[in-house]
């Protein structure tokens, strides 16, 4: 199999010999890039999972090392020395798009296989991307983010993420049917096609992936969504670092869009309007009382919407507010601020 484009204008997937694989399908060479920064708790778990991946072709993994203080450097020579087709490189600029832009300069695969130091594929993950590319055409396939938890708080921001409540029924989250889409979870690339439009813009420190994929439609390619692929995502441990997280998602999310104005929906303005309405409810109720009935109502749609006992649900109600709240503010200050 060889992935060819054939226009300078369009993106066109082309499949020599077969459209899906047969018993003399060719697999095409994979590279697994994965940037990390103090990713010690995990970052073992990870390269284990897709090592244990069963994918007929050449297979190598780049891990792209941020400076770190917890010792992942040390983990990873130790997998570099432990495996003969795992290698690292520096990531001194210490941001995401830097590190996945280096690694996939190093590495030689037809396909490149995105993975986050605190993610474990599914088994059969990378053959079956391979697979959906052929048969699809696809220039980027993805699947579903399972967020998952050891704490109990950590559990309970899994079961936000993973309800329409906390997600807004993004479909990486929740499911759905195999189809054409805007954007997926991490993603397996077509390497010519990521080297026609150009990889990660390194100036976005968050949403990079939304941005990449924007270029890549906007080049005639087609995204798709595979619900079969499964990712297992570990949350942030503390409501402080989810609130960082989700407040730099706005930000960035903003800077995409004034990057790419033509990607803008309304829906992407509901967030903000929602939580200041909710927010100038509650200084309101203090002299009209009957306004509290808004917030209240919006903490008993968080609880009813997040599956889980009790304990899970009243946590929920403390963590929605701060994924919410954290995404619009940093929603508005990437607009009003650089």
């Amino acid at each position: 199999m060889e992935f060819l484009l054939m226009s300078s204008a369009r993106l066109v997937v082309t499949v020599e010999r077969v459209t899906s694989p047969k018993s003399d399908f060719v697999w095409p060479s994979v590279s697994v890039v994965m940037p990390v920064r103090n990713e010690a708790r995990h970052i073992s778990s990870a390269v284990q999972a897709v090592l244990e991946q069963k994918y007929e072709g050449e297979l190598d993994v780049w891990i792209a090392v941020a400076p770190s203080d917890d010792g992942t450097e040390v983990l990873v020579r130790e997998l570099v020395e432990a495996n003969a087709n795992v290698f690292s490189i520096e990531n001194p600029e210490g941001v995401t798009p830097a590190g996945l832009n280096a690694a996939i300069s190093a590495s030689a695969g037809k396909v490149i296989v995105r993975v986050d130091g605190h993610v474990r594929l599914c088994n059969g993950y990378i053959a079956t991307a391979v697979e959906s590319m052929v048969r699809t055409r696809a220039v980027n396939v993805g699947g579903r983010q399972l967020a998952v938890g050891s704490t109990g708080f950590e559990k309970a921001v899994a079961a936000v993420m993973m309800s329409v409540v906390g997600s807004g029924g993004a479909e990486y989250r929740v499911g759905g049917s195999e189809k054409s889409v805007d954007t997926v979870f991490l993603g397996v690339f077509d390497r010519k096609a990521g080297d026609e439009v150009g990889w990660f813009d390194e100036t976005l420190i968050r949403n990079q992936d939304y941005e990449f994929n924007i270029r890549l439609r906007n080049a005639g390619g087609n995204i798709w969504f595979n619900p079969a692929l499964v990712v297992e995502y570990q949350p942030r441990s503390s409501l402080r670092a989810l609130a960082r997280q989700y407040f730099d998602y706005g930000r960035y999310k903003a800077h995409v869009l004034r990057l790419h104005r033509s990607s803008m929906r309304l829906r992407q303005f509901v967030p903000p309007v929602a939580t200041f309405a909710l927010a100038l409810s509650v200084l309101v109720s203090f002299w009209l009382l009957p306004v509290l009935l808004l917030p209240l109502g919006y903490l008993a749609i968080v609880a009813a919407g997040v599956k889980g006992p009790v304990c899970v649900r009243l946590k929920a109600m403390a963590i929605a507010p701060v994924i919410h709240f954290s995404w619009s503010f940093g929603l508005l200050r990437g607009f009003f601020k650089q």
